[in-house]
């Protein structure tokens, strides 16, 4: 009897992204990835029991994916406001026409409290990066890494309706725009630098 073929988990799990991200929560089913990987749908089902657990295997392998992409952008853009912009501009690459189908990838992290909280977990670690670059005599400045991470999915949402222009351009300018915003000098508007003072700071 012929011996079941067998992929490593990266490759099978990639395959089973690309299908979630090609054709929705909705079309992605065990005959789909077993046609993506080369794998057959009862080996698919053995492995991994029902459709929920698949989903959830193929976006917590996308959070390993993305950690990874963060990780190698921080480390490769220079410091302060210029390397918080370049940074998020490295992580916008995945973006593009298929940004509206890429919403229902994102609902389905939104459903999966296991996948909550890997978002969770991120976000910390990407608002950690950028406040690093937007410091203050007091320190880094995480409060504003937060702000500055929201600032980018709204450019990303604005420039999904809008596509006036390239999605690199879009981010670049909006958050030059935000970074002017937050750092101001407290001599050139000392009523916006006292705000910031004030403000709430995080410890992570």
């Amino acid at each position: 009897m012929p011996r079941p073929r067998t992929i490593p988990d990266e490759a099978l799990l990639d395959g089973a992204l690309a299908v979630l991200r090609r054709a929705g929560p909705e079309g992605m089913t065990f005959a789909a990835v077993a046609a993506e990987t080369g794998l057959s749908a009862a080996t698919l089902v053995q492995r991994f029991g029902g459709k929920a657990a698949l989903v959830q295997a193929a976006l917590l392998r996308a959070w390993d994916l993305l950690d990874a992409r963060t990780e190698a952008a921080d480390a490769a853009a220079p410091p302060g406001p210029t390397g918080a912009v370049a940074l998020l501009a490295a992580l916008s690459g995945d973006y593009g026409d298929d940004y509206a189908e890429g919403l229902l990838v994102l609902r389905e992290d939104l459903r999966d409290p296991v996948l909550r909280r890997r978002g969770a977990a991120w976000g910390r670690v990407l608002a950690a990066a950028l406040g690093r670059r937007l410091a203050d005599s007091a320190g880094p400045r995480p409060d504003l890494g937060r702000l500055m991470a929201a600032q980018w999915q709204g450019a990303v949402l604005w420039w999904g309706f809008e596509r006036g222009r390239s999605l690199p351009e879009a981010v670049a300018a909006e958050l030059e725009a935000f970074c002017r915003t937050v750092t101001t000098p407290a001599d050139q508007n000392p009523d916006r630098s006292r705000l910031r003072g004030s403000s709430t700071r995080r410890d992570s």
